[in-house]
């Protein structure tokens, strides 16, 4: 005779061959509604009996096959993901032998499986030394809310689930918790470099909370990553190409005054170029970071950037050595801030503030003055389209900047 649980399995199967044929489509919308709900609480049973059988089989299923483990076994009987299974076992073990009421809520159905994955974390986050039937207390407590939460919900409450049940000891733990995720933190911050040979870096940091958030809220704010719209080439970029176009100019932006004194940044570099590459926008420059850029980018950096032009001559003789005094800044700044309020680009919506000061008159390399007149706001996008020779750039009456594709560039 079969084992019940067994027998119950073949019973759901079943059940499921009775139905295999019947198209729901014909199913009335209230009946559609009640089923696609116990759909769920079945999925979250299901879900619970799986646990079970993961947490009762953890050792002699594994003795039994050989396998490393259950969860590797059941993997290659499955063809599941490994790591998928081993995930579910680490939570089988956790309901079985700390969150029992957990996991009877879940066999229930009253809670499913990313529910009980966001209330399981929530608790394993908890002090350890919680005076005693606290953590029960929580426990039931969010299962209790999960009849109106999500899992992301139930994260959010959990971080703050002391301040409903404890009030009184929520402060002090609060505390515990934050110096705890600082020191944490403050020993896993890294951030490395990795050149891949094609003009671009691969860059890759690990940071504090607080510190990433300021660094979203920095590009995102020219990066608008909550809108997108046809009519501006920025705003039809993916996102991450925003975000890294305004990480770019954040960089281009530091002020040299608040960076160390023994050293340098790109903001703060010294560009060799010969007279002639300068003045006709061809040709390439080069940067005591050890870079070499295209002529078309140093003039782009030399409306915004505090960069020193080596300007050679033909002999490679130094003509000039320029300062950093040509880029819009105090109150001049401020006035093309009031006058333009965002990117002069015909469609685009950058703030000013997150814009940058561009010689649209007459480049600064061909004697441009710095002036109100002389120049006009463009977001970091388009100011280097207006620097890029592939296209044509064209200032109209009422102040906006329009571009086309140079004629040579265009393509068949």
């Amino acid at each position: 005779m079969n084992h019940p649980v067994l027998s119950a399995i073949a019973a759901i199967h079943a059940a499921f061959d009775e139905v295999a044929d019947v198209d729901p489509i014909f199913m009335s919308v209230g009946e559609k509604k009640a089923a696609l709900v116990e759909m769920g609480r079945l999925r979250a049973r299901a879900d619970a009996l799986d646990m079970a059988l993961l947490a009762a089989g953890s050792v002699d299923v594994a003795e039994d096959t050989g396998a490393r483990s259950a969860a590797t076994w059941v993997a290659e009987a499955t063809g599941e993901a490994q790591g998928t299974v081993r995930h579910r076992a680490g939570l089988a073990k956790a309901l079985d032998t700390t969150w029992t009421v957990l996991a009877g809520a879940l066999a229930a159905g009253r809670v499913n499986l990313a529910q009980t994955r966001a209330i399981v974390e929530s608790l394993d986050a908890l002090p350890a030394d919680l005076p005693e039937g606290l953590v029960e207390k929580v426990e039931e407590y969010l299962i209790e809310k999960s009849a109106d939460f999500g899992p992301r919900e139930l994260r959010h409450l959990g971080r703050s689930v002391l301040q409903h049940l404890a009030p009184d000891i929520a402060d002090e733990l609060e505390l515990r918790r934050l110096e705890a995720e600082e020191e944490r933190a403050a020993t896993t911050t890294r951030l490395s470099f990795h050149r891949r040979g094609d003009g671009t870096t691969d860059i890759h940091a690990r940071l504090a909370d607080h510190a990433a958030n300021r660094l979203r809220a920095y590009t995102d704010a020219v990066a608008n990553p909550r809108r997108s719209s046809n009519d501006d080439d920025f705003m039809a970029l993916p996102v991450e190409r925003r975000r890294g176009i305004a990480f770019e100019s954040l960089l281009e932006n530091v002020l040299e005054k608040d960076l160390p004194q023994h050293g340098q940044t790109a903001t703060s570099v010294v560009v060799t170029i010969d007279h002639q590459t300068l003045v006709s926008g061809l040709g390439t420059a080069t940067t005591s970071t050890g870079d070499t850029i295209t002529a078309a980018q140093t003039r782009r950096l030399a409306c915004q950037a505090g960069i020193l032009p080596a300007v050679l001559d033909g002999k490679s003789e130094i003509l000039d050595l320029g300062r950093a005094q040509r880029f819009f800044k105090a109150a001049l700044r401020k006035a093309m801030d009031l006058r333009d309020k965002e990117c002069t680009a015909q469609g685009c919506h950058v703030p000013a503030a997150f814009c940058h000061g561009h010689h649209f008159r007459q480049p600064w390399a061909q004697g441009g003055n710095t002036s109100l007149a002389d120049g006009k706001l463009l977001c970091p996008f388009h100011h280097g389209r207006a620097h890029d020779p592939k296209w044509d750039t064209h200032h109209q009456a009422d102040g906006s900047t329009t571009f086309t594709r140079h004629p040579a560039d265009r393509g068949p």
